[in-house]
């Protein structure tokens, strides 16, 4: 209704006293029906006083407003790993269909088709909802809003948001067959989000840099630094992570319908041997590394050779990709194209005490030098080319990840390998000795029951 404002916090209002400061977003409808936002700032000094953000008025058509509202107004679910294998397996039936399970009713096909119309009414239920968060984000967001590549974004989504709403209940095998049809168009539609998003990056810098757009964040006599803009990056921070949830439910689900393969549920390989994936991103980063030097750094890999846990391996293998290409273009470009290179070391460590999987890779490279370790997490800020960063602005790739992408990119590669692993309650750290070289050491749980943290 008119003048109704929701709340949305990510810390209970009782927790605002254990905190110097706390942000909330909310959502509010304006006289034309148009939804707007205000950010407040919640201090533990004096919780009554607000400082309000002047609303910006949505740019959505009103009834695409409404639409987007109305779900944005419902929470979200968060799934952990070991859910997404358990639900695969069969083993959540009872839930939603629970006489069957108990009077023994399920044969192997009914079981199979009852798992897919589970699965599908729960992505039927919980994409909108994911989508109308970051269309409100999209729409909102400072200085990027207005970047053409942004802008196409959020089309993409909206798109999807009404396709999906207009889904009927999903409670027959030809109904569920129709949706997935239809997610598989829509997971193919969404397939290059994230170059789609980095060419809106590269957009806001080269506005910046042409002195288009003058903000406040971060900015440095009268200058806007890129590495700074602090509401930029926690918005792609949260944009990146919902992005990779709602791959990982789609992507799930329409493998669950393909042929089983051995050790894999869906997507999700019980069986995921770092070893393995290691030895496969060591070959796409010296395909890369060839392409760029004309030769690759030796890589020695040691540690648990052994080791297997349940993992998406394609994340992994994304992650370990970056570290690795990175170590190489660092270890070339310190001791000279001409010279005999140190070998870039990757370790795997693992015991059956161990909360985490951690695999290390070290390089001697030179490392990196201290006032630049917040940078290399910034999606603003990267040391590659401006040409080649025209290159990727143009690439016109399928897909996110490609190994025909260069060494040295639109710089959000590390952030967004840290998004990966953070994803199912790991994380990804550097550790640097400049003049010498860096570690970079990835954590990844082994239990697999850390749930999504699914941003507002």
């Amino acid at each position: 209704p008119p003048n109704s404002c929701v709340l949305s916090t990510t810390q209970s209002p009782f927790a605002a006293s254990k905190l110097p400061t706390m942000r909330a977003m909310a959502y509010t409808y304006n006289k034309a029906n148009r939804f707007v936002t205000a950010t407040f700032r919640f201090t533990r000094r004096n919780a009554s006083s607000l400082r309000v953000v002047p609303p910006v008025a949505s740019s959505l058509p009103d009834d695409v407003a409404k639409l987007v509202n109305k779900f944005a107004q419902k929470s979200q679910t968060s799934v952990s790993l070991q859910t997404l294998m358990r639900t695969g397996r069969g083993e959540m039936l009872s839930k939603t269909y629970k006489d069957e399970v108990i009077n023994g009713g399920l044969e192997n096909k009914a079981a199979t088709e009852r798992i897919l119309m589970q699965v599908a009414g729960f992505i039927r239920h919980e994409l909108p909802i994911r989508l109308a968060h970051r269309i409100h984000d999209l729409d909102n967001v400072p200085m990027m809003r207005e970047m053409p590549s942004v802008k196409a974004a959020k089309e993409i989504y909206v798109n999807s948001l009404m396709e999906l709403a207009e889904e009927p209940k999903i409670d027959t095998p030809e109904r569920e067959s129709d949706f997935a049809a239809k997610l598989s168009g829509l997971y193919e539609n969404h397939s290059n989000i994230l170059i789609q998003m980095a060419r809106g990056a590269f957009e806001l810098r080269k506005a910046v840099r042409n002195g288009n757009i003058k903000g406040r964040a971060g900015q440095r006599n009268g200058v806007v630094e890129f590495e700074q803009m602090d509401e930029c990056h926690s918005f792609l921070d949260r944009f990146y992570m919902s992005r990779i949830g709602i791959r990982v439910l789609a992507g799930q689900y329409l493998a669950l319908r393909q042929p089983p393969l051995n050790d894999y549920i869906g997507m999700i390989c019980q069986k995921t041997s770092p070893h393995e994936i290691v030895c496969h991103a060591v070959e796409d980063a010296k395909l890369m590394c060839n392409r760029k030097f004309g030769d690759s750094p030796e890589v020695v890999i040691c540690g648990r050779l052994d080791l297997c846990f349940p993992y998406i391996p394609t994340h992994l293998h994304y992650i370990l990709l970056e570290l690795l290409k990175n170590a190489m273009r660092a270890t070339v470009e310190k001791h000279g194209v001409d010279s005999d290179w140190p070998p870039v070391l990757v370790i795997i460590a693992d015991g059956n005490e161990n909360e985490d999987v951690v695999i290390k890779v070290s390089d001697e490279g030179g490392g990196i030098p201290r006032s630049y370790m917040r940078k290399i997490w910034s999606y603003l800020f990267t040391t590659a080319d401006p040409s080649i960063q025209e290159g990727l602005v143009a690439f016109s790739g399928e897909v996110d990840h490609s190994v025909d992408s260069p060494l040295a990119g639109l710089g959000y590669g590390l952030p967004i390998s840290r998004s990966y692993a953070r994803y199912f309650g790991g994380e990804v750290s550097i550790m640097s000795m400049e003049g010498y070289g860096t570690d970079a050491f990835v954590y990844l749980t082994r239990l697999g029951n850390s749930r999504e943290p699914l941003p507002l």
